[in-house]
């Protein structure tokens, strides 16, 4: 089949193909492609429209289940839904479940990386994995500690609300620029689907931040245990920029695993495949239509 950029955006501006009610709201998923299946798992604060770039690049090959977690995107929640990092290993686990996945592989960027690896570690459904500028065993960077900092400083929601809003602050490399190495990416279509939510809609923002909240320096230390139940074979992309999960560690990553390849975007930060979709598409999908 044949999806153009467009199209693929235009996917994430209508509702979604349907609602999976998870225990803890409602999981929305998109599903578009043929071929082997494989599941998207959006990071912080994102949805699952960040997979938007990669879509034309893939449908061809496999079938994309790409979904928006409680909290994010399009998905269905309350102000008393319980939303956690540790929920969303769960989620996915039960996202799987309702779609009746029994060979799936599972491609996850940034926090969505270390929740489909809580979630599917040693999972028999589990055939392939492609992760994305995502966490690594070895702990917090730098750059990452000093975001996570800001969580507990009074007013830190507003404030972030308020920053997504004003394209010439949130490009400064202490709050959002430093995602890109094209900080001009912050606008356009990122701004659409993922800034303006957070500026415009306190419900938006308030489940970023609760979710937020709940992440633990655990989540990424206990990602040595998991990795050593995972024994598909796991393609990484990285973004050479990247200044939150340092390519170097990610380097070291790769012999935590028992089948693993790393492949190196050049020019790309920690959304690398926003910034090079094709060369990311064309990393992941030697291994997501594998015989795994």
């Amino acid at each position: 089949m044949t999806l153009s950029p467009r199209e693929a955006s235009d996917l994430f501006r209508r509702a979604p193909d349907r609602f999976l009610d998870v225990g803890a709201g409602e999981v929305a998923v998109r599903t578009v492609g043929q071929g082997p299946d494989v599941l998207f798992v959006h990071g912080w604060p994102v949805s699952g429209a960040t997979f938007r770039l990669l879509l034309p690049h893939l449908v061809d090959h496999v079938t994309c289940h790409v979904i928006d977690l409680p909290g994010a995107g399009a998905s269905r929640f309350a102000a008393d839904t319980k939303l956690s990092v540790e929920r969303h290993f769960e989620n996915v686990r039960r996202t799987v479940d309702l779609l009746e996945l029994d060979r799936v592989a599972v491609v996850g960027h940034d926090s969505g990386g270390m929740i489909a690896r809580h979630a599917m570690a040693g999972d028999p459904r589990l055939r392939a994995m492609g992760l994305i500028d995502t966490e690594q065993p070895r702990g917090l960077s730098l750059r990452f500690r000093m975001f996570l900092a800001g969580r507990s400083v009074p007013g830190f929601g507003p404030a972030l609300g308020w920053l997504a809003g004003r394209p010439r602050l949130r490009r400064n490399g202490f709050v959002l620029g430093d995602a890109f190495a094209d900080r001009s990416l912050l606008d356009g279509e990122f701004d659409e689907f993922f800034l303006q939510p957070l500026h415009t809609q306190p419900d938006r923002l308030d489940a970023a931040i609760r979710i937020l909240r709940t992440f633990e320096t655990a989540h990424v230390t206990d990602l040595a245990a998991a990795h050593k139940r995972i024994d598909v074979p796991v393609a990484m992309v990285w973004g050479e920029d990247d200044k939150f999960f340092p390519l170097a560690w990610a380097e070291e990553m790769v012999e935590t695993f028992a089948d693993a390849e790393l492949t190196v975007v050049r020019g790309a930060g920690l959304f690398s495949h926003e910034e090079r979709p094709a060369e990311v598409a064309a990393a992941l999908l030697p291994t997501l239509t594998g015989p795994g």
